[in-house]
């Protein structure tokens, strides 16, 4: 009979290198390796020939970058989504897109299972395996971390790493490593090891080398640099007036925010497992992109459609942390997002000076600010009548009044 295949979410990196090995022997499996470019780069070099050595029968690198800015990370800026007041969501977008197309994979190889290395302890697991659920329900999802037999066979990173020397497995990992990390376009994020002390003062000058995407805010240039960002519908389409797909449009933010150290954020947040965990993170086209985005919506979106949207920011920003990328409500929630976004075209321009965005113009040929109307001066247009106001208080004001009486009659 076949050999049972299994798609794992490979990374190259010491866990889902003991893991590949080990899922081979336990299932006397054929192990297809997937890894998703989303823009690791360097990390990727070599990754299919290691995959190869370690046992896997076959390799895919797909580069899912553009698929990544445009479908993912273009429609969650659409909403304004910030997790608990900070958090881009980085790492939370990636994790739909990588589980998308490793079942995509597991149906075209005709695999019965796919893995990752998710400790058990996080997200990540959550988001693979409810992504695997909405799409290919039928698919079994091996957890290696989730079963005893993993755990009591790898206490610790020294088993790892012992395992990974009898078998041949090279692998750059130390026991003693001092965090851990993930990158993509959007952002990198660090964890762990030094970083669960949330005392311990990541931004301190001994730590700059852990920071790769951004210079530290300190150092950053004494000129400040402007950018003019175009948008169509909700979308950045031009950055400087040359036009861009969505990749290049992250890659290009990502470049100009790094040079000014902007998009550090280092933050104590709330997982959905129910812990609390430490993270610091570098999102510099990201923090760009929201700030010219919320600017552009500033000079175009109607008040009542943005304080609907921005009612359901929260409500949208947990369903990407846990995962719910591809459930029916964060679909509708989409939907009404879009809705919001078409008149959200423009020019927005920014300065960007040391850790900081700072608004420097805003224009629109759908503007819906009128400076005759919001002029402290005569309105050439007669379009407001202050004496309007009056009544328009006083309406407001009746029910303040009522409940006033009342406790004062109470009181009495």
């Amino acid at each position: 009979m076949a050999k049972q295949k299994i798609v794992l979410a490979y990374s190259g990196g010491l866990d889902t290198s003991i893991i590949l090995k080990w899922l081979k022997e336990t299932y006397d499996a054929e192990i297809i390796a997937f890894t998703a470019d989303i823009g690791q780069k360097e990390e990727l070099d070599g990754l299919e020939e290691k995959a190869l050595n370690t046992g896997a029968s076959k390799v895919y690198i797909d580069d899912l970058r553009e698929e990544f800015a445009r479908d993912f990370i273009y429609p969650m800026f659409q909403s304004g989504a910030l997790y608990e007041g900070q958090y881009l969501l980085g790492t939370s977008i990636a994790r739909p897109l990588i589980a998308k197309r490793m079942v995509e994979i597991a149906r075209a190889e005709g695999a019965t299972a796919i893995a990752h290395g998710a400790t058990g302890k996080g997200n990540d697991q959550i988001r693979f395996e409810l992504t695997a659920a909405a799409l290919t329900p039928e698919i079994e999802v091996i957890a290696p971390w989730r079963l005893e037999q993993f755990r009591e066979q790898f206490p610790g990173r020294a088993e790892m790493i012992a395992y990974a020397e009898k078998h041949g497995i090279p692998v750059t990992a130390s026991a003693a490593k001092p965090y851990s990390m993930d990158r993509n376009l959007l952002h990198i994020s660090y964890e762990s090891g030094v970083l669960e002390d949330p005392w311990f003062d990541a931004s301190a000058p001994e730590n700059k080398d852990m920071y790769l995407l951004s210079v530290d805010p300190e150092d950053a240039p004494d000129q400040a640099e402007y950018v003019d960002l175009e948008f169509e519908q909700g979308n950045c389409v031009a950055v400087n007036g040359e036009r861009m797909i969505p990749l290049h449009v992250m890659e290009k933010l990502n470049e100009l925010g790094g040079k000014h150290g902007i998009g550090r954020v280092d933050m104590v947040e709330n997982r959905f497992v129910g812990m609390k965990s430490r993270g610091v993170y570098e999102t510099p086209g990201g923090a760009i992109l929201f700030s010219a985005h919320r600017k552009m919506e500033s000079l175009t979106m109607d008040r009542e459609v943005m304080h609907l949207r921005d009612s359901l920011i929260s409500r949208y920003s947990s369903l990407v942390y846990n995962g719910f990328w591809f459930a029916p409500e964060r679909l509708a929630l989409q939907a009404l997002v879009s809705e919001s976004q078409k008149n959200v075209s423009g020019t927005v321009r920014l300065k960007l000076y040391k850790g900081n965005v700072i608004a420097a113009g805003v224009k629109s040929p759908v503007s819906l600010y009128n400076p005759h109307i919001a002029t402290m001066e005569a309105d050439p247009t007669q379009a407001y009548n202050q004496g309007d106001a009056t009544g328009f208080i006083r309406l407001n004001a009746l029910r303040l009044r009522v409940a006033s009486g009342v406790e004062q009659n109470a009181a009495k």
